[in-house]
């Protein structure tokens, strides 16, 4: 199986940092986001990574070639034009997924001990067009998912706005649904590529939520494993007692 490692963003969180440096290159307890992720994805047996870049992108390109991969192999995907969201990096990296039947696509700054094994697992056995690991925590923006498992939608609770084939729900079916919070982790089919209608710059999520209605999209919940989106200055900090 193979990877895609999300690693394209300004990470205008992460700033002053992030002035001068790629967000993949924030480093905790004296690895880089993307070395600690490619390390990951070697525990579940994935050696062959591609990572799209855009933001001092020859600096990601340098730290991979001086440390040989880290032991993978790692394809560079090379958004330097435009950065194209995670939609449109996927779909500029479909080619290197070619003759395989899923992969696994990670946003390079969340760490975490999740079993991807498991999640893969459940994906082979239920062979859903993709599968998205998700927890119970709090945040604002919910994957909406029916009492089966199923995407239904996704809802900001901050502002109201919901998307997805929740919009044709009633006020009942809607309370039916769970909200969970998603970890930037997905495991996808590749029959994904030949359903994706947009062009240019877009989300993953905008995919899904124009897929959910015909086509079945899973949940993986990891709930008690550990996460952290090291989006923040001080998520570095917590990251640094989490992660040895």
């Amino acid at each position: 199986m193979k990877a895609l490692l999300l690693a394209a963003g300004l990470g205008t969180r992460l700033q002053p940092f992030t002035l001068h440096h790629p967000k993949a290159l924030a480093m905790v307890n004296g690895k880089t986001l993307l070395q600690r992720n490619v390390e990951y994805l070697q525990q579940q047996g994935i050696r062959d990574v591609i990572v799209n870049v855009h933001h001092f992108a020859n600096q990601i390109i340098d730290a991979v070639n001086e440390n040989k991969g880290w032991g993978s192999t790692i394809t560079i995907s090379d958004e330097t034009d435009a950065v194209l969201e995670t939609g449109g990096g996927l779909k500029k990296a479909a080619w290197y997924f070619e003759g395989e039947e899923s992969f696994v696509v990670m946003n390079v700054d969340m760490l975490t001990d999740m079993p991807l094994s498991k999640m893969i697992a459940q994906h082979q056995s239920n062979q859903p067009l993709a599968t998205l690991a998700i927890t119970d925590r709090v945040s604002s923006r919910y994957f909406l998912f029916n009492t089966t498992n199923q995407l239904c939608g996704w809802r900001n609770t901050a502002t109201k706005e919901e998307k997805g084939a929740v919009l044709g729900y009633d006020a009942i079916q809607k309370q039916a649904l769970q909200q969970k919070a998603f970890s930037g982790i997905h495991v996808i089919n590749t029959k994904l590529f030949n359903r994706i209608q947009q062009q240019g710059k877009f989300s993953l999520v905008d995919v899904y939520m124009s897929l959910c209605a015909d086509y079945t999209i899973e949940g993986f919940n990891h709930s008690d494993s550990l996460l952290i989106d090291v989006g923040k200055p001080e998520s570095i900090i917590k990251a640094e007692t989490l992660f040895k």
